[in-house]
């Protein structure tokens, strides 16, 4: 059955492959960026694919850029099926949780964290029921594995993101609406760099399985590679 997805940051690395993928399986795809020229790039390369895509400028750090968003998405008339919150930022200045700066760690919080929540709550309206929200996180995030001492206010983002995570699988349960975590791998993108030992394609495996195939009652879990993972 053909979905209605909202992905994110979509216009490039894993949220442009995610949409890929799904667009592929013939899911009709809005891509979201804050970068209107750019998302428009992504938008055109996926319709010259023959996929079915369409543009959202949105900037998931702003609650403005949030609202206008919405506002403008239910001019459409149409429900969403999913919902994957994949926008998020790294800053190559996030180095000690005692000594960079405290505006790149609450910029990064707010992005990572805060944002995902301001776009479920905006979208929750026009969303089915039931329908998925899948939350793209990190192992960073992890409360289970040791602390790797990297970009630690990205780690304290996706633990929060993973925090709102679970909370909105309690919230959301009664509604049919499944939420879930995914860490998704240290993938070869511009934020994880040409070092990752993961493709974008490996990246997107999880999100797309949780977009389409997974059972709409898995809800409130971490996934990497289709597996669930310890919080």
């Amino acid at each position: 059955m053909k979905k209605n997805i909202l992905i994110t940051g979509a216009n490039r690395g894993i949220g442009l492959e995610t949409a890929r993928q799904l667009g592929k399986l013939g899911h009709s795809i809005i891509l979201t960026a804050r970068n209107e020229d750019r998302l428009m790039e992504a938008v055109h390369q996926l319709k010259s694919e023959k996929m079915e895509a369409h543009a959202l400028v949105m900037d998931v750090a702003s609650e403005e850029s949030i609202r206008q968003a919405a506002v403008e998405f239910g001019k459409l008339k149409i429900k969403l099926d999913v919902l994957i919150n994949n926008a998020a930022i790294l800053s190559g200045e996030d180095e000690s949780i005692l000594h960079s700066n405290e505006s790149l760690q609450i910029q990064t919080i707010t992005t990572n964290g805060l944002g995902p929540l301001r776009v479920c709550k905006a979208f929750l309206p026009v969303m089915n029921k039931p329908s998925r929200i899948i939350n793209i996180s990190s192992g960073g995030g992890s409360m289970t594995d040791p602390v790797g001492g990297w970009a630690p206010a990205y780690c304290v983002s996706k633990s929060l993101l993973n925090a709102i995570t679970r909370q909105l699988a309690n919230e959301l349960m009664e509604d049919g609406i499944s939420v879930n975590a995914v860490c998704p791998g240290w993938v070869k993108t511009k934020m994880g760099g040409a070092s990752a030992p993961r493709s974008v394609s490996q990246g997107a495996v999880t999100p797309v399985w949780l977009a389409t195939e997974a059972p709409q009652n898995l809800s409130g879990k971490f996934f990497r590679d289709k597996t669930e993972i310890p919080w």
